[in-house]
Order: C-alpha cells, then structure tokens, then sequence
C-alpha cells in the first residue's frame, strides 16, 4: 500500500512550480519541509525565502535566512541550490500598508512568468509577511499565484503561531483574491505527530541527514515536550508544515468553505460571499513518510554527506 502511493507520486512527470516562504530556525518542522522539498523531484523549486519569527534572534529575517543557507549547504550538501533569499524582518503594521523586501521583490518578479492558467504555487510555512506585501504591492499578482498555508487551529480560526505572526498579513491575503488553502493545526495534529520513539525508528539510522533531523528532534523534545524529571516519552510533537508539500503531491482531501474576515483576535467573521477558500481535512501521513524516507535515502546513496557535530542546532541558532 505505501509503496503504491509513492509510486503514484513519482509516476507524475509534470514538475510543479513553487516557491517556499519559512520561518527555519525557529522550530523543528521546517527543516523536515526544505528536506522534502528539495529531494522530491516533483517539485521545481525556484527559490526558498526566509521568514521572520519571534523566537528568531533578531535581525528575524536574516537570522532565519542564515539558517536557511546553513539547512541548504551544510546539512543537505548542496553546493548548487534554488535561489535563497532573505525575507522581512518585522510584521506588518496594518493589513494595508507593505513592507518590502528582497523575497517580496523576488517573488514578484517571479510571478510574472505565470498566468491564471498555470499559476506558480507558493507555500507559506511562517508568518504571511512577504507574500502578503507582494500582493499590496502589485496586485496582479494573485492572477498569478495560488497560496498554500499552514495556519490556523480549525476552520473557526483560533490562535496559530504562523498567523499570530503577523496577522495583518493574513487579513490582507483574506482579504484579496487570490487563491488560498490552508492546512489547520487540528489536521496536523490528527496526522503528523510523531512520538519519540517514531522519530527515533525513521530517523537515527538515516545517515548524516536522518542524524541531523534526529538530533533536532531529541533537542526540541527534551526542552519542550517531555515533562521535567519525568521518565514519559509517549507524548509526540508535530512536523506541522509537511501538510502543505503533501497537499501539493495529491496526499490530501480537502473542501471549498465560504472566504472569512480576519478579525485581529485571530477569530473569523462569515460573510455573505461567493468567494471561497480550501481546507485540507486529512492526510495520507504513510504514503508521505514512506516517500520523504525513500527519498533521503536514495539522496545519501548518491551524495556522500559527512557526518557532522550537531551540537550547533538550525533552530534557535544565533
């Protein structure tokens, strides 16, 4: 059954265009998205954008950028990559007003090989800043682009961290029309934990790319997930942004919803309209993790990867 559904995935030969906007560096989940993007030859990615976030050292976007290149470079081994740009340091400071930066810029002038017919896709794993200023600063834009975040608790709204990063920026992308599906925590939650030990099994024999994933994992488990002076390791942590890469491989289903108003508590208001967003509702997590791990594999085959000291961690990395 698993290898059928990978086996799905790699016999479509029609590469889909997309760009990543993230927040590495401040969690674990969006290393484990860069990963899967990179390796999975279905995706042509044209560029990786860094995103600000509040528990990212200050300059934020850069802070993140520099890890990004570290991800990229380092833990992956690529010397020959996607773009990677630097995104903006700050929110918003209202849902009209943009605040330009190299990602916006790049992300516009990328959109313009695009139409409404053949839109370039553009996941959104961190605060909606950038993507949100492309759109106040040329809104042709959104006849050019569709969005895929991972944002929100539930279809109600609720506090998230992406959002609550810079909710303004999604008031704004609400507020246009541009193409929109969102990937809930609830369903991340549902679908994409994963305990200690199903961490360690996937990943601690993986190479040097399993190792590093596995030390970030381990890291991030003993400082926020397992009780203190507790010996309990049934709790499990969320690798939260994968829904957006598997909502683009068809590993999802997902339904039509009236489009909101954001109010800025993060709740929603329901408007008489006849525009629409998506909502993903659940997740073929074992296809997923079949590809993601078949695909890290064959990746070290080909690229000797040394093994490294992972004592200096891409997240919280100052």
């Amino acid at each position: 059954m698993l290898f059928a559904g990978v086996a799905r995935i790699n016999a479509q030969t029609t590469r889909i265009p997309v760009i990543l906007s993230t927040d590495v560096g401040n969690e674990i989940d969006d290393q484990w998205a860069i990963t899967y993007l990179l390796l999975q030859s279905r995706f042509n990615v044209l560029g990786i954008m860094s995103a600000h976030a509040p528990t990212i050292a200050a300059p934020a976007g850069h802070t993140s950028y520099r890890i990004l290149v570290d991800v990229v470079e380092n833990r992956l081994g690529m010397r020959k990559h996607p773009p990677l740009i630097e995104g903006g340091d700050v929110p918003l400071n209202d849902a009209k007003t943009p605040i330009s930066s190299p990602a916006v810029r790049f992300l516009i002038a990328q959109s313009k090989n695009f139409s409404s017919e053949n839109r370039l896709t553009v996941l959104m794993i961190g605060a909606a800043t950038d993507v949100a200023s492309a759109i106040l600063l040329d809104p042709t834009i959104i006849d050019r682009i569709r969005v895929v975040q991972m944002g929100f608790t539930n279809e109600k709204g609720g506090e998230e961290f992406n959002v609550a990063n810079d909710v303004h920026a999604v008031q704004a992308i609400l507020d246009s029309n541009v193409p929109l599906v969102i990937g809930p925590g609830d369903v991340c939650r549902a679908s994409l934990s994963l305990t200690y030990d199903q961490a360690k099994n996937m990943l601690s024999a993986r190479g040097s790319i399993g190792s590093w994933l596995w030390e970030e994992y381990q890291a991030w488990y003993f400082r926020y997930v397992k009780p203190l002076r507790v010996n309990d390791f049934s709790k499990s942590w969320v690798i939260w942004d994968d829904i957006t890469l598997a909502y683009v491989l068809g590993l999802t289903t997902q339904h039509m919803t009236p489009r909101p108003r954001l109010h800025d508590n993060m709740t929603f208001e329901q408007v008489n309209t006849d525009r629409v967003i998506t909502w993903i509702t659940t997740v073929d997590e074992k296809t997923m993790w079949s590809d993601f791990l078949k695909l890290v594999d064959t990746y070290q085959r080909i690229h000797k990867i040394p093994m490294r000291n992972y004592g200096r961690l891409t997240f919280g990395m100052p």
